[in-house]
């Protein structure tokens, strides 16, 4: 088939173009090339026959339009958002840019190009959005994970500005007929993901024997979900999926983030023992808790496993292993692309 996914520079976008490509599709990938983006996260792949890239912006009507009409793509991936709640408390406003008005942008366009298909090609064509369980809000410890039918409790602007595209998403299926399929991810970890984030934080600070900064006491849980897992599952969903519907997709991993942390500094310290033979777990720094921390996040992923036929495969263990090995693999390459400024005092999750 032929694939438009905005945002495939990113963490989640490349490794979906590369399986994608790998099973075969024409991928157009849209990406902005913010702090996040990177070409070279897509490997080999960049060049490959398959794959087209262009830099541009979703909030630029006029070059997403052409781009869109020009390629004429039969399943159109919707993954390009700012993710960071962090920078979201500190500037909103490109959350409400990129992820409502670009969101919005992309919907129009695609709408205007599925009114032109047949109708054999209007029934086919998918509109996939990726969006996060923090649109839920935050559960208490005895409360029942997330399910699609979770009532919208956004606590950051991060999280408000996705729980509005996935509103506006919503409303194009009921209003106008497109046949949208909405996701709903926990934590995605892996290779290739921005050095501000949580685990990559934890791995690349503690390889240079700098603080590993943890939130409040580290109390807050996530669901984690290893990013092939996730991956599978977005196909899943664009084969199999039901349009109007949404999917929530999640690792069934609950783990707290002191404890995940610790897992990282004790898959270090037997990889690559400190020279001191002291723990890694010895430069975990607690700091400030960040205004409106969520204290749990969790999904119940059955109807996805039920309807997608989809289920997680990988066991948190060897998933965080195969993710340490990576960036241990690639610390030097990383440290020299990311200013010391970005992996410095400031935790996340």
């Amino acid at each position: 088939m032929r694939i438009l996914l905005t945002g495939g520079a990113g963490f989640i976008g490349s490794h979906m173009v590369c399986n994608l490509i790998d099973d075969g599709h024409d991928i157009l990938n849209i990406d902005k090339l913010t702090y996040a983006g990177n070409i070279d996260n897509l490997d080999d792949y960049k060049n490959h026959e398959r794959h087209t890239f262009k830099k541009i912006d979703i909030c630029d009507c006029d070059e997403l339009r052409i781009a869109l009409t020009d390629f004429a793509p039969e399943v159109i991936i919707h993954m390009a958002a700012e993710s960071h709640v962090d920078r979201s408390i500190d500037s909103p406003q490109s959350f409400i840019d990129t992820n409502i008005n670009g969101t919005h942008n992309l919907l129009k366009i695609s709408y205007d190009y599925w009114v032109t298909l047949s109708e054999e090609e209007k029934a086919s064509f998918r509109f996939l959005h990726l969006s996060t369980d923090e649109v839920y809000g935050a559960l208490a410890l005895d409360e029942k994970p997330f399910t699609e039918n979770s009532p919208y409790l956004p606590n950051s602007p991060y999280s408000a500005s996705k729980a509005s595209s996935d509103l506006l998403v919503r409303s194009y299926f009921k209003t106008y007929g497109l046949p949208t399929i909405i996701i709903n991810t926990s934590n995605n970890f892996g290779p290739r993901q921005f050095p501000e984030k949580l685990i990559p934080l934890m791995i690349l600070n503690a390889l240079e024997n700098k603080d590993l900064p943890i939130y409040g006491k580290g109390e807050q849980i996530r669901d984690w979900l290893f990013v092939k897992d996730h991956i599978k599952g977005l196909i899943a969903a664009m084969k199999y999926g039901r349009p109007g519907e949404t999917y929530c997709i999640g690792g069934d991993n609950e783990v707290r983030n002191i404890d995940f942390v610790n897992m990282i500094c004790s898959i270090l310290d037997k990889k690559i023992p400190r020279q001191d033979h002291t723990s890694y777990a010895s430069l975990i720094k607690f700091v400030k808790d960040r205004p409106g921390h969520d204290f749990r996040y969790a999904i119940n992923s059955e109807k996805a496993q039920k309807e997608l036929s989809w289920s997680p495969q990988f066991s948190l263990e060897d998933a965080l292993e195969q993710t340490v090995e990576w960036y241990i693999n690639e610390q030097s390459i990383l440290l020299k692309k990311h200013s010391r400024e970005r992996l410095g005092n400031k935790a996340s999750a």
